[in-house]
């Protein structure tokens, strides 16, 4: 097993580090880098620039129009464009539902379908997930039923991540009741135009609308949108899948975080505190072994080796990532994400005006709300400077009792909750569970 990056490959990288800075706009930069919403068009701006390039499909081989990258240098495509500042290419058109019609379709939906895609210019939606079906995909039920030269879909599809923006949506329906329940699935595209399509939103914590509920109510589909052969849906689903074995760790974006959560460490003060920063550093450890069992996986694929199959472990293992510098920066920052004095990351170089470094969502309006006078039960947080107290315990547990409850978050409660059995709070951990 080779982990370092040959002369070709480091080359490789200079070429791609090249580009995307001369190509990636300032304004989606700056929103990436302090964690600003994204809109539609910032989205479709960027992989309209990759497509005009033949980037927008990195992972295509060269018979459909890709770049043919290796493994390799698909890694490396990904981490500069990350470090840099660039949108997350989003995946469910380029990197899932194309393979499986270059895998499975026939010459005509390669032909209709493929160009859209790798021009930007057509934005596909997942139709995976239900109610009642989620890592249990063999159980959907959101039923097609075959009439003369069409299909009949009514169900539903939930956690649909950017529904609201589809265009397309590609689906696991239900067609067949008959055996095993993997054996009664189709894989189905449905142009979420047509009559009976209709998207919900689901509204998170921060007013956002990331994910959604999809509505299908008698939706007539063309049989020519069926990939494949009928009933072997669960098949195309689980190739689908099996591009997602590396990129699903979201390795490159936990660097890019990382590299945030030390800037705001180093603005608010807390760098200085040697215990913040070996949480800091235990962090890093964790994200430079994520990576190197990502390049276990690439260099077993480069090898001609069967790749490691541990896609389970490598999602849980950045999911724990992601939570823990969010958590960090949190922890780190207080209530800077709420002042005008906080200073946003901007690009060395650039003289582009940019934006104001925040958007207002409708829970920071709440939270802006002038503060009731602290008090005795409402003491000031831990010193940073106390190393017998500065840690990651005494900290939550301060924030837990005199932020998350204080009478700004909480205005409905106008007494303290009574301790809990043994005379403290819940920690975080308790409360996750």
């Amino acid at each position: 097993m080779d982990l370092a990056f040959t002369p070709e490959e480091q080359a490789f990288r200079e070429e791609v580090r090249t580009w995307v800075h001369a190509h990636l706009p300032a304004d989606i930069a700056h929103k990436v880098h302090n964690a600003l919403e994204l809109t539609r068009e910032d989205h479709q701006r960027w992989a309209k620039i990759l497509g005009a390039k033949g980037w927008l499909g990195f992972g295509w081989p060269k018979e459909f129009g890709g770049p043919g990258w290796t493994a390799i240098q698909k890694h490396l495509f990904e981490e500069e464009c990350a470090l840099a500042g660039a949108p997350r290419v989003i995946p469910f058109g380029p990197v899932m539902v194309a393979p499986v019609i270059m895998a499975f379709g026939n010459a005509e939906q390669q032909q209709r379908f493929l160009p859209g895609i790798a021009s930007g210019e057509v934005w596909w939606s997942q139709g995976y997930s239900e109610p009642g079906s989620g890592s249990d995909l063999a159980s959907v039920k959101t039923r097609a039923e075959r009439q003369g030269n069409k299909y009949i879909v009514n169900g539903q599809k939930t956690w649909t991540t950017l529904g609201q923006y589809g265009e397309w949506i590609f689906c696991l329906v239900r067609t067949s009741n008959e055996g095993k329940p993997q054996t009664g699935i189709s894989f189905l595209l449905i142009d979420m135009k047509s009559p009976g399509v209709t998207v919900r939103p689901i509204i998170m914590l921060d007013g956002g609308q990331e994910v959604n509920e999809v509505f299908f109510d008698n939706v007539e589909v063309p049989i020519e949108n069926l990939i494949g052969e009928e009933n072997k849906g669960w098949t195309y689903a689980k190739h689908l899948l099996s591009h997602e074995r590396t990129n699903i760790a979201d390795i490159n974006r936990s660097k890019r975080e990382l590299e945030r959560l030390k800037r705001i460490a180093k603005r608010e003060g807390v760098w200085e505190d040697s215990r913040f920063r070996d949480e800091i550093a235990k962090l890093e450890v964790d994200v430079v072994a994520l990576e190197m069992m990502v390049l276990r996986v690439l260099s077993a694929e480069k090898s001609g080796k069967n790749s490691l199959d541990i896609a389970g472990l490598l999602k849980i293992r950045g999911s724990e990532i992601q939570q823990r510098y969010s958590e960090l920066m949190m922890l780190a920052a207080g209530p800077s994400p709420c002042r005008s004095s906080a200073k946003p990351w901007k690009p060395a170089g650039k003289a582009t005006p940019l934006p104001e470094p925040w958007v207002v969502s409708p829970v920071a309006k709440w939270a802006m709300r002038p503060w009731p006078p602290l008090t005795s039960t409402c003491a000031r947080p831990p010193s940073m400077a106390a190393a017998t107290k500065c840690n990651a315990t005494s900290w939550r547990k301060w924030f837990w009792a005199n932020t998350l409850n204080h009478p700004r978050h909480a205005p409905h409660i106008s007494t303290p909750k009574p301790p809990l059995k043994g005379g403290s709070r819940k920690s975080f951990a308790e409360l996750r569970r």
